[in-house]
């Protein structure tokens, strides 16, 4: 540290302190835990990581051969800002295929949909805003809405999400901009908004004049049930819901690559945002990703029988069958790993499982014990925006096969017998 100018023997002036947003901010606990779980023997359920063997590298890599084989080598090139047109094309239909209609020119691809949330937090807050979330909800969401200067509260949930009463009593008191829901699979919990729920939330965005943000990451991971409808679909809240969307749960989460469905106004200032941010993402992994989804197949020529094996969407479909016997191993685990009292969600697809542990129980106080066990979770504390909840932790079931996940649940069990530490 400089004190003294050699030259002048002039005293140097301090450096200028970070913006008062910066100095707020809180890192993430599941980027921390990567970190300390990166020994291979550490049986890790914290990241939501797609399963490292279920991605389909020889496919990708097809098709990243593909478009650097083109002559023009247009892939290596600077590209424009709203994103690959065949890439949007193809995510249009896709969507259009379940259900919501879409123009290519209606999305903006981006670098991942976390990216997509930092461009909302740029066009839509200004310091001192109100956001409301679900109570818990996505941890980086908090970090995203925490750095645009936001205040985030929380919305009291059940079973089947945000409670409609509780929201309007929100919307009526705090006068938000902006509704964040992550209403299906939802990160941290697992469960889904029922039809009914949707459109209550929709009607009060309606009524009383907020956007509503809903992400949608894991809504292809479905294992049972039929799909509910995206609350964007419904014409009451069409004109004030964006819709974001990601490959990195079904392609590769490497390639950083996500999407954001908008009304016009708000989506052509997410592309000036992201044009003042990165100019564009990456034109070779938009090129590669739309080469997949046009013509890609997983490389294993005896795929399991979970329906046509060819194209992305066969490559899904075996990756929900993996994932539903993963989440069935650690279901069928839990009874007898945790200590009397305990309860848990049983997602319908997704990558997590949420627990409650009894009174008494503090889950961030436990997570040293639980590494000395080689065993690692999320203690739940991280999601919430307003009062956490100690005794709560998130589990992860994608990243490891079923013999691995019954290893692990017995070491968490082995790591929680007779601990007891109060919150």
């Amino acid at each position: 540290m400089c004190s003294v100018d050699s030259r002048t023997a002039t005293p140097c002036a301090p450096a200028p302190a970070l913006a008062r947003r910066a100095a707020g901010l809180r890192s993430s606990p599941v980027r921390d835990l990567l970190a300390l779980t990166a020994r291979p023997e550490v049986i890790s359920f914290a990241g939501g990581l797609p399963a490292p063997d279920l991605l389909d590298a020889a496919g990708i890599r097809r098709a990243y051969d593909h478009v650097l084989a083109e002559p023009s080598a247009r892939s290596l090139q600077y590209s424009t800002t709203e994103g690959d047109p065949d890439l949007r094309a193809l995510l249009a239909g896709r969507l259009a295929r379940r259900g919501l209609p879409t123009s290519p020119d209606g999305l903006l691809v981006t670098t991942g949909s976390q990216q997509a949330l930092a461009l909302l937090g740029t066009a839509l807050l200004d310091p001192g805003d109100v956001v409301l979330v679900e109570d818990p909800t996505y941890l980086a969401a908090l970090q995203c809405f925490g750095l645009a200067g936001a205040r985030v509260i929380a919305v009291p949930t059940d079973d089947d999400g945000v409670r409609p009463d509780d929201l309007d009593q929100a919307v009526a008191r705090h006068q938000p901009r902006l509704l964040y829901l992550v209403p299906t699979f939802q990160n941290p919990t697992g469960r889904t908004m029922p039809g009914h729920r949707r459109r209550a939330v929709a009607e009060i965005a309606a009524r009383r004049g907020l956007w509503i943000v809903e992400d949608d990451p894991y809504g292809e991971l479905r294992f049972e049930g039929a799909a509910e409808p995206w609350i964007a679909a419904d014409p009451i809240a069409a004109d004030r819901t964006v819709l974001l969307g990601s490959l990195s749960k079904t392609m590769a989460p490497g390639m950083r690559l996500g999407w954001l469905r908008a009304p016009d106004p708000l989506r052509r200032a997410c592309v000036i945002a992201k044009q003042a941010t990165d100019l564009h993402s990456s034109t070779i992994d938009q090129a590669a990703a739309a080469r997949y989804l046009r013509d890609g197949a997983p490389a294993d020529p005896n795929p399991p029988a979970v329906g046509p094996a060819a194209g992305p969407d066969g490559h899904v479909r075996r990756m929900c069958a993996a994932y539903r016997e993963r989440r069935d191993t650690m279901l069928a685990a839990l009874p007898a790993a945790l200590p009397a009292g305990s309860r848990w969600t049983t997602p319908r697809g997704g990558m997590f499982v949420w627990v409650w542990l009894p009174a008494g129980y503090d889950a961030t106080a436990l997570l040293p014990v639980a590494l000395e066990h080689e065993v690692a979770y999320v203690p739940g504390a991280a999601f919430f925006a307003g009062r956490p909840d100690p005794s709560t932790l998130r589990l992860s079931f994608t990243t490891h096969p079923p013999e691995r996940i019954a290893e692990g649940v017995a070491r968490l069990s082995r790591a929680l017998g007779g601990a007891m530490v109060s919150a």
